[in-house]
């Protein structure tokens, strides 16, 4: 008697990776791989021995679909590809449809969440606007609870790290391939804008300092810079473009009191599954082997379309 197939989980993620297009392409000392056919012929060779990731041409010969089982996979796949020396660029990740019965259908996964009794609010409350749908609670009482969701896979895509820190790091996570269900519409989006530099050069403490009431950071003083990169989250929806290599003008008049000490925040550090996570759909994660980096898909600041919400909030202001 024959043994049934093993099925493979089928992909539920998938992600534009293409050259890296920045003005800092290149410059990488460590960087050995940096042209299209040498990116399509790592991730044929990634497709053969991994059943779960998928490669598919574009309408672009420098760009490649590739399909996997999350964001996760895919982060490790491509911080693999940077060890070894390539340079790439990356999209927002997506979920992968499919017709079922003349309907366009969405995956859906079976999330299980082991928190304390004290972050049981705090799961739910993180999951219902992701569209999660609780199916089971068990609490055996001693001092943990386990929680059962039903989430479209969409609905997960950055959560891994809001659930670990809203629980402190306390919380286990683990998801499930559970089917197919038809398309929920509009899901939340990232609800803070970009702050990006407007021109290039060198970041500066003065600039930074004055700035950092707009939101967080995501470099220090002294990193390099260029038009279209996001050096930072907004506070606010709406994008903002900065001048982030501004410099103290100098003088020959010293008054007591006229400096001010320069104190800046801890920077949040980007890893490459927490900047796809991060980004929307108008802008890039670019991979080199000594750096991460986020930027926008058009760079100049004049050519970019804006949000509708940045529109009103500049005439507001106005």
């Amino acid at each position: 008697m024959a043994l049934p197939r093993i099925a493979v989980e089928e992909p539920t993620i998938k992600i534009r990776l293409g050259v890296n297009t920045s003005p800092f392409a290149g410059k990488s000392k460590a960087s050995k791989y940096l042209t299209s056919r040498q990116l399509r012929e790592r991730l044929e060779k990634e497709a053969t021995k991994n059943l779960a990731i998928r490669v598919e041409p574009t309408e672009t010969p420098d760009t490649f679909l590739v399909l996997g089982r999350g964001e996760l996979q895919l982060a490790i796949l491509v911080e693999t590809m940077r060890r070894e020396g390539y340079e790439m660029q990356l999209s927002n990740p997506e979920v992968v449809t499919r017709e079922v019965d003349g309907e366009i259908c969405e995956p859906v996964e079976l999330v299980i969440v082991d928190v304390p009794d004290t972050y049981i609010g705090i799961a739910t409350e993180r999951l219902r606007p992701r569209r999660g749908q609780m199916l089971k609670m068990h609490n055996p009482g001693f001092g943990r609870a386990r929680l059962e969701f039903r989430v479209p896979s969409r609905g997960l895509i950055g959560f891994r790290g809001e659930f670990l820190t809203s629980t402190r790091g306390t919380g286990l996570l683990n998801t499930q391939f559970e089917g197919w269900e038809p398309w929920g519409g509009p899901m939340m989006k990232r609800p803070t804008g970009a702050i990006v530099s407007d021109r290039p050069g060198v970041t500066t403490p003065y600039a930074l300092h004055h700035l950092q009431p707009r939101g967080v950071f995501f470099l220090s003083p002294g990193a390099d810079v260029y038009e279209g990169m996001i050096v930072g989250e907004h506070n606010r929806p709406n994008d903002t473009d900065v001048n982030a290599i501004r410099e103290k003008k100098l003088s020959n008049i010293r008054n007591h009191g006229k400096d001010e000490n320069v104190l800046l925040a801890v920077p949040r550090s980007l890893t490459i599954e927490t900047a796809m996570e991060w980004i929307d759909g108008d802008e890039l994660v670019e991979v080199t082997p000594d750096a991460v980096r986020v930027r926008k898909i058009i760079l100049a600041c004049n050519r970019r379309p804006r949000r509708e919400d940045a529109i009103e909030d500049n005439q507001a202001v106005g």
